[in-house]
């Protein structure tokens, strides 16, 4: 019996290999958290594209897996008790496969709930603030004729860098010499706000030597460079 059959994404996107975790994302800064997880775990897994420009999030299938209609989503075809488990919002679905691979969150407990808070610092700030960088430097935002709102924004992205960059003083990964999810996190939209959003002049990219540093180290993960690509935009 197909442990999928009860989803209607499933029937947009079909599974070749129902016994795989489903991945149903995008390569943006948030989507390839979720296949760089993955290509880290080593866990099984298959991706769909879920292109913006069909606005295939909107579609009934998609909604019926996350009614935020938001990449990545997923459902683990053997989740809790062998059962399939729907999941979406990015950092939720790094916590889980932490535990489900058990790797990259530290098993000491007061270390595991710091991760935890630099993962929320990621969701919370650097994610919802960089974006709204993107909007206004790169995107329809650009053309406003009042710049308050960029700088706001602006400000902000560096005050975040400044904070990131006092905590890699002497650590090789925000948590120190381990690589976890809080940098799984964080990495995609540090190397997304300075690449495509093209904003490393506007944040003083070239002050933050740490940052500087730990962006090199983690794009030259192999695990990385594959999940920064997967899956594959429409027509690539």
């Amino acid at each position: 019996m197909n442990p999928l059959a009860a989803f209607p994404v499933t029937r947009r996107w079909p599974a070749r290999h129902p016994e795989r975790i489903q991945l149903y994302s995008l390569p943006t800064p948030n989507g390839v958290k979720a296949s760089i997880m993955l290509e880290e775990t080593g866990l099984p897994y298959e991706a769909h594209t879920v292109s913006f420009d069909a606005q295939d999030q909107l579609t009934p299938e998609f909604i019926a897996l996350n009614p935020n209609n938001k990449i990545p989503a997923l459902i683990d075809p053997n989740g809790p008790g062998g059962q399939p488990l729907p999941l979406w919002e990015s950092g939720a679905i790094l916590l889980y496969l932490a535990q489900k691979s058990g790797r990259f969150m530290p098993a000491d407990a007061a270390l595991h709930w710091q991760t935890v808070q630099w993962l929320m610092f990621q969701v919370g700030a650097v994610g919802p603030m960089f974006g709204q960088v993107g909007f206004f430097h790169k995107f329809a935002g650009r053309a406003f004729e009042d710049k308050r709102p960029r700088d706001r924004y602006v400000n902000e992205a560096k005050r975040l860098l400044a904070v990131l960059e006092g905590r890699l003083q002497g650590r090789a990964w925000i948590m120190g010499d381990d690589y976890t999810v809080a940098d799984i996190a964080t990495w995609p939209w540090v190397n997304n706000l300075v690449t495509f959003y093209e904003a490393a002049d506007l944040v003083g990219w070239k002050d933050f030597a740490e940052l500087q540093r730990v962006r090199e180290a983690f794009l030259a993960r192999p695990a990385v460079q594959r999940g920064l690509a997967i899956p594959p935009r429409p027509g690539a």
